[in-house]
């Protein structure tokens, strides 16, 4: 088999691993589960607040202090038993469906394939090899190297540089417009997956791939980068 020139990496949480099965939580916990939404939205802007502050802590526990702000914003105060819950559900989160056969499909075609998450480097390897995801990656990124959270270019330009590949190599697959924008801004090439909730931002350039499921974007990758 010849092994392809772009080396893909993945994006973890919502791409590769399902964070709608912490759903069942917010809705015991707020008694709505579209809560989720609000506390990873709130995630999402306060990493990004740290980066731009020169601040830095670990994603897991920004996860925790953020969940407790929403808690307030929705005038709750959690319990120790609900923040250990909400750890547990974080560290056991489960593969998407279309995640085993699209790695599959890449793997057989001689892709190399890495992760890059926000996690740290431990919590990312430990979820990931829970979920039996982990087999297929020859190495997994997190941005604790760069100190700095996606979609910083700090964060990018380290993986990079790690992997010793020029950017026009490298390919970003993930369900958030944010980190294509930020792998794409580096000199990478990019795939968004459309999962529910996400889509393309129509501004500025756009990635060469979009589509559905995982699989769909694997179909097209194999047919077009070589």
């Amino acid at each position: 088999m010849t092994p392809r020139n772009t080396v893909l990496v993945f994006d973890v949480n919502e791409t590769l691993l399902d964070l709608t099965s912490l759903a069942p939580f917010f809705q015991e916990t707020f008694g709505h589960a579209q809560v989720m939404r609000q506390w990873f939205a709130e995630q999402i802007l306060y990493s990004q607040t740290l980066t731009l502050s020169h601040r830095y802590v670990p994603f897991g526990e920004l996860a925790v202090a953020v969940l407790n702000m929403v808690a307030r914003i929705h005038h709750l105060t959690l319990t120790a038993a609900q923040i250990d819950t909400f750890k547990r559900l974080m560290a056991t989160l489960p593969p998407h469906a279309d995640a085993q056969p699209a790695l599959d499909m890449l793997s057989e075609a001689g892709f190399r394939m890495v992760t890059f998450t926000n996690s740290s480097s431990e919590a990312g390897k430990r979820v990931l090899a829970q979920s039996g995801l982990d087999r297929y990656f020859e190495q997994q990124f997190s941005v604790e190297a760069s100190r700095s959270f996606k979609p910083a270019a700090a964060a990018y330009r380290c993986v990079a540089d790690q992997l010793k590949q020029e950017p026009a190599r490298l390919r970003i697959i993930a369900t958030h417009t944010w980190d294509i924008i930020g792998a794409m801004g580096c000199g990478w090439k990019g795939a968004l997956l459309t999962r529910p909730g996400n889509a393309p931002l129509d501004l500025g350039e756009q990635p060469d791939i979009i589509g559905p499921t995982l699989q769909a974007l694997a179909e097209r990758i194999v047919m077009q980068d070589s």
